[in-house]
């Protein structure tokens, strides 16, 4: 029997991923200071006997020290996250997601455990090379545009994870997202799926930012969480840096448009300037596909749930959410 630390796993990453360890036997133990994570989350499990919840944030060194001194392995998945949190709260971005990896990376090397730090297609920046290879290059905007700040927090932690493999041997894996979407997840903080159903399930306007023609490749959380578990349990990908997502191909409007379909809205779709939605000068990126080859290769996993699955589990969850209130 396993026991692994999840940070941030009282979000919607790290809940599923909860749930499927605990499906497979391992102890679970969650860190979550709940910034954005929710007990809710968690109520499936809640009572489950092999699984510990402390509500803290992984700064806390002494916290963290007694957590992963007991544990086999850590997920850090604890990070501000969403471009308008990032955009409103940059500090808490940069403080969080910097200060918080080196906490975990520091001590798992006091106790030498194995660490999986979830990182972002963010940091590809406004690369242009489609798809996305791990070895890419970064393109970033200038720093006065804080939308950048996530991006760079990320691509340090990423450096960070890799000098501790490099320097002191420590059993390391960097894993990519990309736009990872279903049930639980929050449109408070930008996320488009959940505010697209919500708003399709009000026959209220779904609002576009932009024009629409921008592209994303959105991945079903089950089929994510198959992914991390997998990397978690593959030699070779110690010391790595993979891509996980879907490279099935959208662009935000015609999202919009299937949302609407799906749900049988009678919604209007309106599009958005982008400095309305967040701030005047925002850069977005057209289109963002990721290379699967290298997670194929090293556990063999591809995703499978297909994009209008993903969206009815979205649309009966927030049916849900809106029952209740």
């Amino acid at each position: 029997m396993r026991h692994a630390l999840i940070t941030g796993g009282a979000g919607f990453i790290g809940s599923h991923l909860a749930e499927a360890l605990l499906a497979r036997d391992y102890t679970v133990t969650i860190i979550d200071n709940l910034s954005t994570g929710r007990i809710s989350n968690l109520q499936a499990v809640e009572n489950h006997p092999r699984l510990r919840v402390a509500i803290e944030d992984i700064r806390n060194t002494i916290v963290m020290d007694r957590l992963v001194s007991e544990c086999d392995l850590i997920f850090h998945l604890a990070a501000a996250v969403g471009v308008q949190r990032i955009i409103q709260e940059p500090i808490e971005t940069i403080e969080t997601n910097i200060g918080g990896t080196e906490v975990v990376l520091k001590t798992a090397r006091r106790y030498r455990k194995k660490v999986l730090i979830a990182s972002t297609s963010e940091v590809y920046g406004k690369g242009v090379r489609i798809p996305f290879t791990e070895d890419d290059d970064s393109l970033l905007g200038a720093t006065t545009r804080s939308r950048w700040s996530y991006a760079a927090s990320k691509a340090i932690d990423e450096f960070l994870a890799l000098a501790y493999h490099r320097e002191v041997n420590l059993p390391v894996v960097v894993f990519r997202l990309f736009n990872t979407v279903g049930p639980r997840q929050s449109g408070q903080y930008g996320m488009v799926l959940p505010r697209f159903a919500r708003w399709a399930l009000q026959n209220q306007p779904i609002q576009v930012y932009g024009d629409g023609a921008q592209s994303r490749c959105f991945c079903n959380v089950h089929n994510v969480i198959e992914a991390i578990i997998a990397l978690s349990e593959s030699a070779e990908a110690v010391g790595q840096v993979v891509n996980i997502g879907s490279n099935e191909e959208i662009s935000i409007l015609q999202l919009a448009e299937r949302v609407r379909g799906l749900s049988d809205s009678t919604s209007e779709i309106r599009c958005i300037p982008y400095e309305e939605a967040y701030e005047a000068g925002f850069e977005d990126f057209r289109r963002r596909i990721p290379s699967l080859e290298k997670i194929e290769r090293l556990t063999g996993w591809k995703p499978t749930t297909s994009l209008d699955e993903t969206i009815r589990q979205i649309l009966d969850y927030q049916r849900k959410e809106l029952s209740n209130g």
